[in-house]
């Protein structure tokens, strides 16, 4: 392959957790330059992340402004990413997964006719309302990719009953993998390790946009409802910036002490209490995947998911957003060892830890 350039475009926390590894593997090859843009539709969640694996951008767009909303993101992304392109005119853009930062990029791409490589393609639950907007977002970038690495058999067989080119198709597992072998450290201390003790650790996530309101309230219900009967347990819950939501978790969990709202964590941080939970409720995407190559049950509170291969797996269950579902399924989690096991022991099926090695062999070939 003669000397080529390969633009890697990302703008959210978990974009950046992986995507930093396939730049990390660009930069090795001689004969690619890579240009990192990033738009910081997550800003300091973002910096946290390109902090810890020592990436500094070429281009910052900084697009992130108060209570922005999708149109903003879409309209903002879309002006200035145009002049980035035309300037560095990229033989390659790679994009990952399913957010706004992605959607607008490769959109921005097809206009100008830039191939665009997709990472972690494939995914879906072909209902455009779950998850809101990414579903759309996914399946529009799956219409402009010509280069799809998809984490899983089960992602490419999807592009392939969408009549995707089969050779545009690559299984390479998932990145997350990748990064997850250089943040988890043995030695890990933190002060929430230290409080939670002899406890047991639940890990929460929850921000989906279609969970806003009443299924909000009926997750931190259910949870709420263990923590009184369980003197033993404990909840440690990193909040999204959405206002909505710190609204609705004050409302449910104010001054209840065996929950810690805090702030959104650095990665390194992230994963590594991740690995001492005992049992992570969320409704994102990326844990999904995180957890079962560290043996922790997931409860997904979602009604439908684009990672079904874990739910097939054993590792993750889908509980919705009902209360009882909710509340039933984690007391017999934390009260049914058997149950406990089974999800624990499941193998995982997102892949070895080195797919940005074989996406960048596969780039170096094909390009």
């Amino acid at each position: 392959m003669k000397n080529k350039k390969i633009m890697v475009v990302f703008g959210t926390r978990p974009e950046a957790i992986k995507m930093c590894p396939v730049v990390k593997e660009l930069k090795t090859r001689e004969n690619i330059k890579t240009i990192v843009t990033v738009t910081a539709q997550h800003r300091e969640m973002l910096d946290q992340v390109l902090e810890v694996f020592n990436i500094l951008p070429d281009y910052d767009l900084d697009i992130m402004k108060p209570r922005q909303d999708l149109f903003d993101i879409t309209t903002h992304i879309l002006k200035q990413i145009r002049s980035v392109l035309l300037q560095e005119k990229p033989d390659v853009v790679l994009v990952h997964g399913d957010t706004s930062t992605t959607f607008v990029t490769s959109l921005a791409c097809f206009y100008l006719q830039i191939p665009v490589g997709h990472v972690e393609a494939g995914l879906r639950t072909y209902n455009l309302s779950s998850p809101f907007p990414e579903e759309f977002n996914r399946q529009a970038v799956g219409l402009i990719a010509k280069y799809n690495f998809t984490p899983t058999l089960q992602t490419a067989k999807n592009l392939q009953n969408e009549m995707k080119k089969p050779s545009s198709i690559y299984i390479t597992g998932n990145t997350v993998i990748d990064a997850l072998k250089t943040t988890i450290r043995n030695s890990y201390k933190h002060y929430l390790i230290e409080w939670v003790g002899d406890s047991k650790l639940i890990l929460l996530t929850a921000h989906r946009r279609e969970n806003l309101g009443a299924p909000m309230e009926n997750m931190f219900g259910a949870i709420k409802k263990i923590l009184e009967e369980n003197s033993d347990i404990k909840v440690v819950y990193p909040i999204h910036m959405n206002p909505i939501v710190r609204e609705t978790a004050k409302k449910i969990f104010d001054n209840f002490d065996r929950i810690k709202i805090i702030e959104p964590l650095g990665v390194i941080d992230f994963h590594n209490i991740m690995s001492k939970s005992y049992l992570i409720l969320t409704d994102s995407g990326g844990i999904q995947e995180e957890a079962p190559s560290l043996g922790i049950p997931v409860l997904v509170m979602r009604d439908t998911t684009e990672r079904p291969e874990g739910v097939t797996a054993g590792t993750l269950k889908l509980v919705g957003t009902n209360f009882e579902n909710i509340y039933k399924n984690i007391k017999n989690l934390i009260s049914n060892q058997s149950d406990y096991d089974r999800m624990a022991k499941a193998d995982n099926p997102y892949g070895d830890g080195f797919s940005s090695k074989k996406i960048v062999d596969i780039l170096c070939e094909e390009m």
